[in-house]
């Protein structure tokens, strides 16, 4: 406790000498503010002195520098200057440089209007922008027309997969479904060095709101040269008049060509030239867009032309299959027709095109009825003496036949008008409307021979003709087995009917029986008896020989259904033949001169009927 005491006034203490310390720097800081506000006061005019002279130097600077940037930017526009002077054919990327520093000038001088000098700077600068401009768009036109060359038909051709190149040899079909698919590579229609020039030419003259001279600089030069391409191509203006009074063979051929051209003009070279614009104005989508369609818009309407002129003719059977393949091309490239021709510009270029592909659809969907109709009402007269296939039953065999060629595109057509359902049901109900056409008109084309048996060999080649084509073609599946079967009972049927018509006559001459009485073989028949005898041997000789060389000129063409005739006739006449030689021959061979009677062995009967339906091919 007293230590504690004893710390507690050493404590007061210590802070009585405090305050008094205190009191004493009070005191004497008192004094010092005194004399620091007379030291103030004496010193504030050289400090109002000294800020003057700092804001002074602050000035100058400011001045320096920004005197230091406007000769900058004189220097610059010197440059600029000589660059514009001296054109772009020099150094074209220099050219453009130079515009490109008048326009940052410009844009300074622009937004600095408190300098005294900007006015005059920004007049000179104009008035260099200006003649800049007009050199720019010379330099477009000049580039242009240097570097928009036609394509030759060879690098085109090198541009198609190889299946289509004409120099190639065909395939065989099993090689062209294993290969891959095709694929077509556009050619650069300028060099790629000169593009991005072109695209710095374009985007200098649109940024110099000169779009509609831009457009139509490049429109002109790109138009000549697709122009030009297509005509070395072989793509020819024609009228509608001049197509459809074309001879068919000419306008044929034109037409296989139209299909080879349709697909290099979408795949190769309107491709190439939405590429090349599409690279070109890079910086506006809608002068992309102006300018293709204005480059394309007369050489599409040349190849559409010709497209709607064939559609629009006068309608005939051969001309379906060049219709369904002017509409499988037509509606192979409408895809890409869609996607190259994009845009509102372009968007009564797509309605053509998709117009062409449906009128095209139409007049073959009609062809196809009006051959039905054709086929049963063909009045044709001049048939074959000697009961051969009708050139009408080979024509319609081999157009069906054709027609299983473009399975799918006629389904597609059948779908178009909302008559398939995507199964082929359709195409097998029309086939079979034109396979009993064709059996309707052969019937009545029948009924014009005088001898029915020939009548019936007519039927009969026709129909064995139909079945056999019908079952070697892709018409089985469609057709069935129940049609075959069915029309061969009717050639069956028909041969059956040309052998009892033919031969029963002589059937019923060497027949065992007969109006005389004949002996027994030893020959002890009555002279009546054997003067009946030799009656029907004289009956059958004439009756044989005319029937022998009438049918001789009769024609079978199909080798096995000739063999199968002839074996018919052989099984009906040579044993009733062979039965009247071995019973009344020997009558006949007592008798004088029995050659005149029995003129045939049943030996040579059987080779005699061995050169029956060989045709000689005359005509009626």
């Amino acid at each position: 406790m007293e230590s504690l005491a004893q710390r507690a006034a050493l404590l007061r203490e210590s802070l009585h000498k405090s305050q008094q310390v205190t009191d004493a720097v009070v005191s004497i800081l008192g004094s010092f503010d005194s004399r620091l506000s007379a030291l103030d006061s004496a010193m504030r005019p050289i400090q109002v002195r000294t800020h003057a002279v700092r804001t002074a130097h602050e000035n100058i600077d400011r001045t320096l520098r920004s005197a230091d940037v406007i000769l900058t930017q004189f220097d610059r526009t010197r440059e600029a200057e000589r660059e514009i002077q001296k054109g772009p054919h020099e150094n074209l990327q220099g050219f453009l440089d130079a515009v490109d520093r008048l326009r940052s000038i410009e844009r300074f001088f622009s937004s600095n209007r408190s300098y005294r000098s900007s006015d005059g700077v920004l007049n000179h600068v104009n008035s260099l922008l200006s003649k800049a401009l007009v050199k720019m768009e010379g330099e477009f036109q000049n580039q242009l027309s240097q570097r928009s060359k036609p394509m030759e038909p060879d690098r085109l051709f090198d541009c198609l997969p190889s299946t289509l190149r004409p120099s190639s040899e065909s395939q065989p079909e099993e090689n062209q479904q294993n290969s891959e698919p095709a694929v077509y590579s556009p050619p650069a229609l300028i060099e790629p060095k000169f593009v991005p020039l072109l695209s710095k030419l374009a985007q200098q003259l649109v940024q110099a709101g000169c779009q509609q001279q831009c457009s139509e600089i490049y429109s002109e030069a790109r138009a000549s040269a697709l122009e030009s391409s297509l005509k070395n191509l072989g793509v020819e203006k024609l009228s509608k008049d001049e197509v459809q009074k074309m001879p068919w063979e000419i306008l044929e051929s034109k037409i296989g060509n139209w299909i080879h051209f349709m697909r290099i003009a979408v795949k190769l070279l309107f491709a190439g030239e939405r590429q090349l614009c599409d690279q070109v104005f890079e910086c506006s989508q809608s002068l992309r867009d102006k300018c293709f369609a204005a480059i394309t818009k007369n050489s599409l309407a040349t190849l559409l032309s010709f497209g709607e002129a064939i559609a629009m003719s006068k309608r005939s059977p051969e001309k379906l299959f060049v219709l369904l393949d002017m509409y499988e091309i037509m509606c192979e490239l409408q895809t890409e027709i869609d996607t190259i021709f994009v845009g509102e510009s372009c968007s009564q270029m797509r309605d053509s095109a998709l117009s062409l592909t449906k009128c095209l659809a139409q007049t073959a969907q009609k062809t196809f009825s009006d051959f039905e109709e054709a086929v049963e009402k063909d009045a044709t007269k001049n048939i074959h003496t000697d009961g051969t296939v009708h050139p009408l039953t080979s024509y319609v065999i081999n157009y069906v036949k054709f027609l299983f060629d473009y399975q799918s595109t006629l389904k597609q057509l059948f779908q178009e008008f909302k008559k398939d359902d995507g199964t082929g049901s359709e195409l097998a109900a029309v086939t079979m409307k034109i396979m009993q056409a064709l059996q309707n008109n052969l019937d009545a084309k029948a009924k014009q021979y005088k001898d029915p048996a020939l009548m019936h060999i007519f039927l009969m080649n026709n129909i064995h003709y139909i079945v056999k084509s019908v079952r070697r073609s892709e018409a089985k599946d469609l057709l069935g087995d129940d049609w075959i079967q069915r029309h061969r009972r009717i050639v069956q049927q028909n041969a059956n009917q040309y052998r009892r018509i033919a031969w029963s006559k002589g059937q019923g001459l060497t027949s065992s029986g007969g109006s005389g009485q004949v002996g027994s073989e030893g020959g002890n028949s009555s002279g009546a008896s054997r003067a009946a005898v030799k009656e029907r041997f004289r009956s059958f000789n004439v009756l044989f020989e005319e029937i022998y060389q009438k049918q001789c000129s009769w024609s079978v063409p199909d080798t096995e259904l000739r063999e199968s005739l002839r074996l018919a006739v052989a099984e009906i006449l040579l044993p009733a033949y062979r039965s009247f030689i071995k019973r009344f021959g020997p009558l006949i061979e007592n008798s004088k001169a029995p050659g005149k009677y029995v003129k045939h062995t049943p030996e040579q009967l059987e080779l005699l009927l061995g050169n029956l339906f060989e045709g000689k091919q005359e005509r009626a």
